[in-house]
């Protein structure tokens, strides 16, 4: 009789969100969680803007012209775009369709829009994790700590945070960064349990079944 390797059944990947207002730390938790798992990877957006001095068609992002843009659109090729300053983003679906079936997990650092988008699309497949800031005063002293923005920039970020976290009841799991170290663990164990759900590991039926024969 045949042996599978329990470590190593087959399952069906899955589209991991983080979300959270500028500054609560997404941005730190995906680059560690992308260098920590080799199973999960950076979901590539594809962009009508420039590509800027080193950045990679197909690493950063995928550059299109407008028109091959609007002809996606048309195609229903993506589970979610936005328009932002005249530039045109979006995720396109065939790609991630086709490494979901194999087992491919993908990261996605995108806001609340976004997020509903990608769940009205495929909510099978889609696992959101929201990222809070300990408190207001905090992510104010961290966006300040940048030194990148102005105060007007910054009373604006403080303005759209707020907006923003009034979503947090609409994503699976929320998680409270007050050290980013503890914040990531806690977002690697979601990862991890979310990838043992009995429906996404499509490997059990044939291995249950030799079992019970």
């Amino acid at each position: 009789m045949a042996h599978h390797n329990t470590d190593k059944l087959a399952r069906r990947g899955l589209m991991f969100i983080l979300s959270s207002p500028s500054g609560a730390g997404k941005t730190t938790i995906s680059h560690m969680l992308l260098t920590a798992d080799e199973e999960i990877k950076l979901s590539v957006s594809v962009t009508t803007r420039p590509k800027r001095p080193g950045e990679i068609d197909g690493v950063d992002y995928h550059f299109v012209t407008d028109a091959q843009f609007d002809r996606m659109v048309e195609e229903d090729d993506f589970y979610e775009w936005a328009e932002v300053f005249g530039k045109k983003y979006g995720t396109p679906k065939g790609y991630i369709r086709k490494g979901l079936k194999e087992g491919q997990d993908f990261l996605f650092d995108i806001d609340w829009q976004g997020t509903q988008q990608l769940k009205q699309k495929d909510d099978q497949d889609v696992v959101t994790v929201f990222i809070l800031p300990p408190s207001l005063d905090e992510l104010r002293s961290r966006l300040e700590g940048r030194a990148q923005d102005s105060a007007d920039v910054i009373d604006r970020r403080m303005d759209r945070a707020r907006g923003e976290i009034s979503h947090w009841a609409e994503y699976d799991y929320v998680v409270i960064n007050d050290d980013v170290d503890q914040c990531f663990v806690k977002v690697r164990e979601i990862l991890h349990a979310e990838r043992m759900r009995r429906t996404r590991q499509t490997g059990l039926i044939p291995f249950v079944r030799e079992l019970t024969s």
